[in-house]
C-alpha cells in the first residue's frame, strides 16, 4: 500500500496545531475585569464612557466594565448599602469625603497609600495640603483627591440689568435683600409674584443644606465648618445670621414658598441661584437663545472682611477593599487622573480637578482662554472648605435641615433658638444618645 507522504504530513501538522491550540486555550489567562461606578449625571457618564473605551482598547488584559451608580436618594446610601452587602464595585468616582468615616467603619475602602508609587503620583498632580486634608486620622489615605467644585452665585445678566441691579451689590446680605425686593414682580397681572431674585429650596433632604445653609455658613464664618475637634462649633453668630437671612427671604415674600416647576433660573423666573461649575455645560446646552449668565461669590453678612470662602463640594475616587484586583484598579485610576484626561474631564463636565498649577499649565491654558468662567471657579477654588469627617454627617445635616424648615421656611422659630436646638441635637448625636 502506498502512503501519500504529503497528506500524512499535513494531517500530522493539523493534529499538532490542534494540540498546541488546545493547550494554549487551557493555559490562556482570562482578562481581569474591573467594575467602575461613576456618578450618574450625564456629563460624567459621557466622560466615563470615553475613558473606559480608551482604556479597554489599549489594555485587553485588564477590562473595565462601567455601570452608573444605582438610583437612590444619595450616593452615600448606595455605597453604604453595597459595603454592608459586599457588592461594592472595584472603583467608584463619586466618593464624598464627609462619609469616609462611615465607609471605613464598614471596612469598605482600600488604604490607597499602600499602593505602589501612590505618593509619587499623587504629589506630582495634587497640592500637598489637599492630600493632607483627605488623609484619615490613622495616617492612611482612603480616598484619592480628584476634583472640587467651588460653589458660587450664578446670575441672569439681562434680568438683573433690566431691574437696575449691579451684581456687585449682591455681595452682602443687605445688598442682596434690597435687590430681592426690587426683583419681585407680578408679570402676568394675576396678583401673585412670578419673578424673584432667589428661590431657596424647601426640600428638607439633608444634602440640600450643603448648597444653602452650609455654603452660606462657611462664607459668614470666614471658613468655619460645623465641627472642631469632633465637637459642635456652629452655635455662633454666623449660623444665626444665615438663618436670619434665609428666614427674611421667606417671611417677606421675596421668594416662592414652594417648589417651582421646570428650571426657574433658565426660564427667567429667578435672577440668581447658588450652584457650582457643573452648571456651565448645563446652562450652555439648555438656556434659551440670548440668555446670558455669569458668576459672583456668594453673599456674606455685612462687615465680613477678606476673600469670600465657600463650600468646595469635593468628590474623590476610591478603590474598595473587596476588590480582587487593587493593583489593576490603581492603574486605571491613574489613567483617569492623567493630564490629558483631566483636560478631557474639564471640557466635558466643567468641574476643576485637583491639579497643581492648572491655570498656568500649557496643556490647559487654551481651555481657560476659551472658558473664562472656569478660570473664575479655579480662582475661587483657593478659598474653599469641605465637610467634617464624621460618621454622623448625614444625621447632623438632617438635624440642621429640620431647624432650617422650622425657622427659615415656616418662620415658626427664631434664628437663635433654631441654631441652639440644632447644636444641642448634634451634641446628643455625637455623644451617641
Amino acid at each position: 500500500m502506498r502512503i501519500n507522504f504529503r497528506s500524512t504530513m499535513v494531517a500530522l501538522l493539523a493534529v499538532t496545531l490542534a494540540c498546541v491550540l488546545s493547550v494554549g486555550a487551557m493555559g490562556a489567562k482570562a482578562p481581569v475585569t474591573l467594575s467602575f461606578w461613576p456618578s450618574s449625571n450625564p456629563q460624567e457618564i459621557e466622560f466615563a464612557k470615553i475613558i473606559v473605551k480608551a482604556w479597554n482598547d489599549a489594555h485587553p488584559d485588564i477590562q473595565v466594565k462601567m455601570e452608573p451608580l444605582p438610583a437612590s436618594r444619595s450616593t452615600e446610601e448606595v455605597l453604604l448599602a453595597a459595603i454592608a452587602a459586599g457588592t461594592t464595585p472595584d472603583i467608584c468616582a463619586n466618593i464624598y469625603p464627609g462619609a469616609i468615616s462611615q465607609y471605613i467603619a464598614g471596612k469598605g475602602l482600600y488604604p490607597h497609600d499602600t499602593l505602589p508609587g501612590f505618593y509619587d503620583f499623587i504629589y506630582a498632580r495634587t497640592p500637598k495640603d489637599v492630600v493632607d486634608a483627605f488623609t484619615y486620622k490613622d495616617g492612611h489615605v482612603y480616598q484619592i483627591p480628584w476634583k472640587g467644585n467651588p460653589i458660587m452665585l450664578a446670575y441672569n445678566v439681562k434680568l438683573l440689568r433690566a431691574n437696575g441691579i449691579d451684581p456687585k451689590s449682591l455681595a452682602t446680605y443687605s445688598g442682596f435683600l434690597a435687590a430681592a425686593e426690587r426683583m419681585v414682580k407680578d408679570l402676568d397681572g394675576d396678583g401673585r409674584p412670578d419673578q424673584w431674585l432667589y428661590a431657596p429650596t424647601v426640600d428638607v433632604t439633608w444634602w440640600q443644606r450643603l448648597f444653602d445653609f452650609y455654603t452660606l455658613y462657611i462664607g459668614a464664618s470666614g471658613g468655619k465648618t460645623l465641627l472642631s475637634g469632633g465637637k459642635v462649633d456652629f452655635e455662633n453668630d454666623a449660623a444665626e445670621q444665615v438663618f436670619a437671612f434665609l428666614q427674611t427671604i421667606f417671611k417677606k415674600g421675596l421668594c416662592p414658598k414652594g417648589a417651582m416647576i421646570g428650571d426657574a433660573f433658565l426660564s427667567g423666573k429667578i435672577g440668581s441661584t447658588i450652584t457650582g461649575p457643573w452648571s456651565v455645560p448645563y446652562y450652555d446646552q439648555n438656556a434659551p437663545e440670548g440668555f446670558e449668565y455669569d458668576f459672583v461669590p456668594i453673599p456674606v453678612p455685612d462687615g465680613v472682611q477678606g476673600p469670600v470662602i465657600t463650600f468646595g463640594d469635593p468628590k474623590n475616587i476610591g478603590i474598595f477593599a473587596n476588590s480582587k484586583h487593587p493593583l489593576e484598579a490603581w492603574e486605571f485610576v491613574k489613567f483617569i487622573m492623567s493630564r490629558e484626561n483631566d483636560l478631557l474631564w474639564l471640557k466635558i463636565t466643567s468641574q476643576p480637578p485637583y491639579r497643581r498649577g492648572i491655570a498656568k499649565d500649557p496643556l490647559f491654558v487654551g481651555y481657560f482662554e476659551k472658558n473664562p468662567m472656569m478660570a473664575t471657579f479655579v480662582e475661587q477654588g483657593v478659598y474653599t472648605r469641605g465637610v467634617d469627617d464624621s460618621k454622623y454627617l448625614i444625621e447632623i445635616f438632617d438635624t440642621i435641615s429640620k431647624q432650617y424648615d422650622l425657622c427659615c421656611v415656616q418662620g415658626r422659630k427664631a434664628p437663635k433658638a433654631a441654631v441652639r436646638d440644632a447644636a444641642q441635637a448634634v451634641r446628643d448625636i455625637l455623644a451617641g444618645w
